[in-house]
């Protein structure tokens, strides 16, 4: 009973910080919610719960750690002997294979395996969600493709999207998160969570989006998705995605440095004038959301910890925090804590989303800017949504 309490208190909730912000209250369509928010929950258990699920979810898992251990070969060709010794093990071992399977999704995109994909999956999502077809297309092609490569396929629609169209677009973006980075979510969280954060956080958004940015499409636009390395050769299109497979890695890996440095130096200076960190701050106040979503109230101020350093640094910095905590949480805490990892919602992803849109189109690039904090809100809710129902269905 009380994991529906928590539950139910967090729809409420979550519902309420949505409405603040909503465009249009009266276009809300509550029929859609509902049948969203079913359709996830029975996600959420099967993935979570059934045999089935946990089946799929353990030969994904095997799929993904098979490929690690091929990107492997060409780090330790590269890096010599020091993956055997354990040296640079965070940069070799969950950065370098981002390069290898950037390089995958390239191929499958360049036999136009991955448009078919996205086409299929999006035109069925757009029946159950009341969006758009480009809206449920830039759902599927935002959890492939990323936040930053995803809008090259929408480059030649990008001018004519409304700002309602270009709000959903962005939010999206930033709820999801690049399948070229899964497997290195998956060496620091358990598998079965990523999975079940990948599939509910779609969801999650189109109900999110539903009440904050409610709206109508009437005449769906010509939707082409565009070719990004159309006329280019096969060898042409690999060299390209495997350097921005490495510039991902690259810039996680600066990121790092300069958030963990950061926040190291604003802990010091926090705990020497305060007598507490800076983290310990941000703990209380995501305090009363981390007993919401269903972590017991003894391990909230630590689960909540870790999610506002997601939320002000990056979900890698975040993650790194909850393995430090190995032991110290229950079962039910660090699954729901793992999935509202899993997403690129942060302060730094306002930058990164509205700058790649901002290459192809100066004007909605703009628009975007503009979202800001807003995108960050909505982006939130939908963690903490993904998460609530996490705790709903885990024992």
């Amino acid at each position: 009973m009380a994991h529906i309490f928590h539950f139910l208190l967090a729809l409420v909730v979550i519902a309420a910080l949505a409405l603040l912000v909503s465009k249009d209250k009266k276009k809300i369509r509550i029929r859609y919610i509902v049948q969203l928010l079913v359709i996830e929950v029975l996600l959420a258990w099967f993935f979570l719960n059934s045999e089935a699920g946990l089946g799929f979810v353990k030969d994904f898992a095997a799929f993904f750690d098979t490929l690690l251990k091929y990107a492997g070969q060409g780090t330790g060709f590269v890096f010599g002997g020091m993956n055997e010794k354990g040296l640079a093990f965070f940069f070799l071992n969950v950065l370098c294979p981002i390069v290898f399977i950037s390089a995958l999704i390239g191929i499958l995109q360049h036999f136009r395996i991955l448009p078919l994909v996205i086409r299929a999956i999006g035109t069925l999502l757009s029946k159950v969600n009341g969006m758009g077809k480009l809206e449920s297309f830039n759902a599927v092609s935002s959890l492939i493709l990323g936040q930053s490569e995803n809008f090259i396929a929408y480059k030649d629609i990008l001018g004519k999207m409304s700002k309602n169209r270009m709000y959903t677009m962005a939010a999206t973006a930033m709820s999801t998160v690049s399948m070229s980075i899964v497997g290195a979510y998956m060496t620091m969280l358990q598998p079965k969570y990523v999975v079940a954060a990948l599939i509910l956080n779609m969801f999650s958004t189109f109900i999110v989006l539903s009440v904050i940015n409610p709206y109508k499409v009437e005449d769906e636009d010509d939707l082409q998705l565009t070719n990004a390395h159309a006329g280019q050769s096969f060898f042409e299109m690999l060299g390209e995605y495997i350097i921005a497979g490495f510039r991902v890695a690259i810039i996680v890996a600066a990121m790092l440095i300069g958030f963990i440095a950061l926040i190291s130096a604003i802990n010091a200076l926090f705990t020497t004038v305060f007598g507490i960190s800076f983290q310990g701050v941000l703990g209380y106040l995501f305090y009363p959301f981390a007993w919401i979503i269903g972590v017991p109230a003894d391990e909230a101020l630590k689960v909540g910890s870790v999610m506002a350093t997601k939320l002000v640094s990056n979900e890698f910095v975040a993650m790194m925090d909850l393995q430090k905590m190995a032991g110290q949480l229950t079962p039910r805490s660090e699954g729901i804590l793992s999935v509202f990892l899993v997403s690129f919602a942060n302060f730094s992803s306002i930058g990164i989303v509205a700058g790649a849109i901002k290459g192809l189109s100066e004007e909605q690039g703009n628009v975007v800017s503009r979202f800001g904090l807003k995108l960050l809100y909505g982006a939130t809710l939908v963690s903490l949504l993904s998460a609530a129902i996490t705790g709903l269905v885990l024992a």
